[in-house]
């Protein structure tokens, strides 16, 4: 060996262990965390990585995936697919993560699956709901949610069975999400002897609904449909509310699952009796009651999709760990073929990676500006 080559190497050496790392342990772990962490549905992206957090304290203090840190990388998609594709491509060629929790807008997860397909790296999404996620044969995709074909008819059932509805207007804001979902709805509804008077379409980012509102008005409709996200439902409900259609019920889905709904209706007044649904509230699980005391004493509220975060990477490490293996399809092989004990309760998934128990319920927000499970559904 070389005086030269040993200096080097042993100065190379000395910086690693300043730096609280070697050579001589073992590498980390990466999962990738994918969501809108900026722009008007950033709200989620938090609820994502809040959930991730907690699960990778805790899973790591059990020694990890394989006896490795977990290390998670954040990628900011702002519910845009372009945006979504590249930030794909950056998790799977630069930061080299061997799975990736995420996306949370359907119209981001289709297309920035096919990068994660191509590379062998597991995705498993906790709030996409579109259909098309797990309908392309692509093996190394999962929900930790349901599909918009099983809360549309929760949704619809609804509408009929305990809204009474006479007349319902279903909305959508044109993306892949809210489009598959009010159509979703919609399809129920017609099956239910029950076709929607008015079926329109918005563009997210608008906030004047005024034309849109005048339409419902003259559809003589008892109950609105909205097939979208927060930052639209918020101001469509309070114009609804400020045009005198006061007695007119306002009826949304999963994309509403955060406290932002409050302050983009403009005030809790605006809220108050709006339905959604979603998946049955996790925090009321008994397997979730630590983890949320925990949250709790942190002084943070597990709400939306925190805890489906918390769930995914849960899924993530046991299958990794199952398959004794940091390679996606080994571990995706494993994921379809076992269960999984989560801080949402056993989890199992089907051939497509979609759940094999679905369990949309309905929601109610308060006067108070918070939203509640409803006990009875009929």
């Amino acid at each position: 060996m070389s005086q030269t080559f040993y200096r080097k190497g042993f100065l190379a050496l000395a910086v690693a262990t300043a730096l609280g790392v070697s050579s001589f342990v073992q590498a980390d772990v990466k999962i990738g965390v994918a969501g809108p962490m900026t722009g008007a549905n950033a709200a989620f992206g938090e609820q994502y990585m809040t959930g991730a957090k907690a699960a990778a304290e805790v899973i790591n203090a059990k020694g990890g995936i394989n006896g490795e840190k977990i290390v998670l990388v954040a990628g900011d998609d702002a519910c845009e697919p372009k945006q979504a594709v590249a930030v794909a491509n950056r998790l799977v060629d630069q930061d080299k993560v061997v799975g990736v929790i995420g996306h949370f807008c359907s119209s981001n997860t289709i297309p920035a699956s096919e990068v994660y397909a191509d590379a062998g790296v597991i995705m498993i999404t906790p709030g996409s709901t579109n259909p098309q996620v797990t309908e392309r044969n692509l093996p190394a995709v999962f929900r930790m949610c349901g599909r918009d074909d099983q809360q549309g008819i929760v949704a619809g059932d609804y509408i009929v069975d305990v809204l009474k509805a006479k007349k319902v207007a279903v909305i959508n804001d044109k993306d892949t999400y809210g489009k598959g979902l009010a159509d979703a709805t919609s399809a129920q509804l017609t099956k239910r002897g029950l076709k929607p008077v008015l079926e329109e379409g918005l563009t997210r980012g608008e906030k004047d609904f005024s034309a849109l509102v005048t339409k419902i008005r003259a559809s003589g409709a008892d109950v609105v449909y909205f097939g979208g996200l927060h930052p639209e439902a918020g101001p469509l409900v309070r114009q609804l509310r400020e045009a005198g259609l006061k007695d007119v019920k306002f009826m949304s889905d999963d994309g509403v699952v955060t406290d932002e709904l409050v302050s983009t209706a403009g005030g809790k007044q605006y809220v108050d009796g709006v339905y959604m649904t979603f998946g049955a509230d996790p925090r009321l699980l008994p397997d979730s009651k630590a983890v949320v005391e925990e949250f709790r004493k942190a002084g943070k509220e597990p709400e939306g999709y925190t805890l489906y975060a918390y769930a995914s990477l849960q899924a993530l490490a046991d299958a990794f760990n199952g398959a004794k293996s940091n390679s996606g399809e080994k571990a995706a092989e494993w994921l379809k073929a076992h269960p999984v004990e989560t801080v949402m309760g056993k989890k199992e998934w089907d051939a497509k990676g979609d759940l094999k128990v679905s369990d949309y319920v309905v929601y109610q927000w308060d006067k108070d500006g918070k939203y509640h499970q409803l006990e009875q559904q009929k």
